[in-house]
C-alpha cells in the first residue's frame, strides 16, 4: 500500500441476536489493528464495523421477548455491541446499523439499479431454510437429524431442523456471473486470501452457480423491495450492501470515490457471501468489486467451534477483566496464525501473558526506565561511540520494521508481532550482556553506561511505535514514561514505517516513573 492511498477496511456486519463472544472480538481487534497500522503509515484509512438488524431470526427473538424488533435490536446494540468497542480499545471510524435510514434508502437504490439493468426476475421457490443462518441450504449443508430430530432434515452448522419454505420471490441472476467471477479470481490472485479460502471459492464457483432468491414475502421485518412493497429484501443482500452504503454509495459520490473499494475481513463461515455473491452484485450494478476478502479461521474452545446456539461462547470481558484489553489483543493476534483455526485456552493465555508480556516486554520497559532514573537522574543520556553490539540492535530494529510492515501487507498480524518481538528479545539479551549495573560501579565507564541505556530507551521508543496498533493502552503508558509525548508528540501520530530510523528519542528527555505495564495476575 503506497503511503497516502485509501485503505478502507471492514469487519463483518455482526448479527446482534445475542451477546458478542471472543470470536467477534477477535475479528474486530484484527481489523482495528490493521486500520491503526495503516493510519500510522499515513494512508487515508477508514474502519467500518456495524450490526445487521433485519431478518426472521431477529423478528422471532423480539417476539419471544415481548417487544418489537426495533426496540429489541436497540437494546442489544446499546447494551452489548457498542460497549464491546470500548472493552477492546477499538478505534473504528464508523458504526453502521442496517436499520438506519442512510442504509435503507441506499439499499433500495442499489437493488432498483440491478433490477433496472435486467438482473432480477420474479419466480417461485421451494427449499429448506435455516432460520439460524438466515439462508437456504444446499444438499451438502443438510444432515439427517438424530435423537429428538430423528426423521427431519437439520442444518449442518446449527443441528436444528430446517423449514421448508414455498414463496413467490424475486431472484438475482447469480448464475450469469460464473465466468466473470472465475476471471476475477484468476486476474487478482489475492482477491480471496488465504490460499485455502481461495481454493474453496474457486471450486465452489466452478461447480456452477444457482440464481439467488433475494426477497421474502412471508414476514415484513426488512427493507421493502422498491417496486413491490409486499416483499422485503433478503437479509444477506441488505447486509452486504452496508460496506457500500456506509461510505456514501448513492448519496455522496465524492466520499464513495475516496473510500471504495474496501478490504473485507470475515470469518470463513461467511466467505461465500463475501467472495461470490457480493462481487457479483457489484458487477451487476456496474460498481467496482472489493479490493479483497480475507477469511480468518475459527476460534476453537475444547476443540469445538464457539457458537451462540451451543452456549460455548466466552464473553470478551471474562478475559479483559482479568488480563486487560492489550493482553486480549496481543494474545489472539499472536497465538493464532491469521487465516487458520486456533484453539483458545486459559492456560495458554496465562502462560503467554506471563512470559511474553510481563517478563518479556513489560520487564524490559520497567528496568530501562528504572536504570535511567537511578544512574542518570531520570534524564535520557547521550550515546557515545557505537560498538558492534549497539549496531546489532540498530539493525534488528530496522529489520523488524520492514518485516512487520511486509507481514501487515499480507494481513498476517501474527508474523508482524513475531518480527517486532525480535527487538524485545534482542534488548533483553543486550542488557544481560552489557550489565549496566556493573558499568555503573566504574566512573571510567560512565559514557559506555550512557550508550547502553540510550540504546535501550531508543529501542523502547521504536517498540512503542510498532506495537501501538496492537496494544494501544500499554504503549501509551510507555510513551509517556519515556518522555516522548513531550518532545515527539502523540504516539498514534508517529510514522510507523519510519520507526526504524535510529536516534529519534532525544538525549536530555526526562523519563517518568513507570508502573508495571502487565501486572501480576492472581490465578
Amino acid at each position: 500500500m503506497s503511503t497516502g492511498g485509501s485503505f478502507y477496511i471492514t469487519t463483518p456486519i455482526y448479527y446482534p441476536s445475542d451477546v458478542p463472544h471472543i470470536g467477534h472480538g477477535y475479528t474486530t481487534v484484527a481489523v482495528d489493528t490493521l486500520a491503526r497500522w495503516h493510519r500510522q503509515s499515513g494512508d487515508d484509512t477508514w474502519m467500518l464495523t456495524g450490526t445487521d438488524e433485519h431478518g426472521q431470526k431477529m423478528m422471532r427473538a423480539a417476539a419471544a421477548n415481548g417487544v418489537g424488533p426495533q426496540e429489541w435490536v436497540d437494546k442489544l446494540v446499546g447494551e452489548s455491541w457498542f460497549p464491546l468497542l470500548n472493552t477492546l480499545d477499538v478505534a473504528n471510524d464508523d458504526f453502521i446499523r442496517t436499520t438506519q435510514e442512510r442504509h435503507e434508502e441506499r439499499v433500495k437504490q442499489f437493488v432498483q439499479a440491478i433490477y433496472d439493468r435486467g438482473y432480477i426476475y420474479a419466480g417461485e421457490f421451494e427449499a429448506l431454510y435455516c432460520v439460524g443462518c438466515e439462508e437456504f441450504k444446499t444438499e451438502s449443508e443438510i444432515l439427517d437429524g438424530t435423537g429428538a430430530f430423528e426423521g427431519l432434515k437439520v442444518c449442518a452448522i446449527h443441528s436444528k431442523p430446517l423449514e421448508l419454505l414455498q414463496e413467490k420471490n424475486y431472484f438475482f441472476k447469480l448464475s450469469e456471473f460464473q465466468d466473470r467471477l472465475l476471471e476475477l479470481y484468476k486476474t487478482v490472485p489475492d482477491f480471496v486470501r488465504p490460499d485455502s479460502a481461495r481454493n474453496e471459492v474457486v471450486s465452489f464457483v466452478k461447480q456452477g452457480l444457482k440464481d439467488l432468491s433475494i426477497s421474502r414475502s412471508t414476514f415484513d421485518w426488512g427493507i421493502q423491495v422498491p417496486w413491490d412493497p409486499a416483499h422485503v429484501i433478503y437479509v444477506w443482500v441488505d447486509a452486504l450492501l452496508n460496506y457500500a452504503t456506509a461510505v456514501g454509495f448513492g448519496s455522496d459520490p465524492e466520499e464513495f470515490e475516496r473510500r471504495w473499494p474496501a478490504y473485507h475481513v470475515v470469518g470463513k463461515d461467511i466467505l461465500r457471501f463475501h467472495a461470490v455473491i457480493w462481487p457479483a452484485m457489484l458487477m451487476a450494478a456496474g460498481v467496482e468489486v472489493p479490493r479483497g476478502v480475507f477469511a480468518h479461521g475459527w476460534l476453537l474452545v475444547g476443540g469445538e467451534k464457539m457458537s451462540k446456539s451451543k452456549l460455548t461462547g466466552i464473553a470478551p470481558t471474562e478475559i479483559t477483566d482479568v488480563f486487560g484489553s492489550d493482553a486480549y489483543r496481543f494474545y489472539f493476534l499472536s497465538a493464532i496464525p491469521f487465516g487458520h483455526d486456533g484453539s483458545f485456552s486459559w492456560e495458554d493465555l496465562s502462560a503467554r501473558y506471563q512470559a511474553e508480556l510481563a517478563n518479556g516486554f513489560g520487564n524490559l520497559a520497567s528496568r530501562t526506565i528504572a536504570m535511567i532514573e537511578k544512574y542518570f537522574a531520570g534524564v535520557v543520556p547521550p550515546a557515545g561511540e557505537d560498538t558492534d553490539a549497539d549496531r546489532a540492535i540498530q539493525q534488528t530494529v530496522a529489520a523488524a520494521v520492514s518485516n512487520a510492515d511486509a507481514a501487515m501487507e499480507r494481513f498476517r498480524m501474527d508474523e508482524a508481532i513475531d518480527a517486532i518481538w525480535t527487538i524485545v528479545d534482542a534488548l533483553n539479551g543486550y542488557i544481560t550482556e552489557n550489565e549496566p549495573w556493573a558499568l555503573a560501579k566504574d566512573e571510567a565507564k560512565h559514557a559506555r553506561l550512557g550508550t547502553v541505556l540510550y540504546t535501550c530507551a531508543e529501542g523502547l521508543r521504536a517498540l512503542a511505535t510498532l506495537l501501538s496498533p496492537f496494544m494501544p493502552a500499554s504503549t501509551e503508558k510507555l510513551w509517556i514514561a519515556l518522555g516522548a509525548a513531550e518532545t515527539l508528540g502523540r504516539l498514534q501520530d508517529q510514522p510507523i514505517r519510519e520507526a526504524g530510523t535510529w536516534g529519534i528519542l532525544r538525549p536530555g528527555t526526562s523519563v517518568n516513573g513507570l508502573a508495571p505495564l502487565f501486572p501480576r495476575v492472581e490465578q
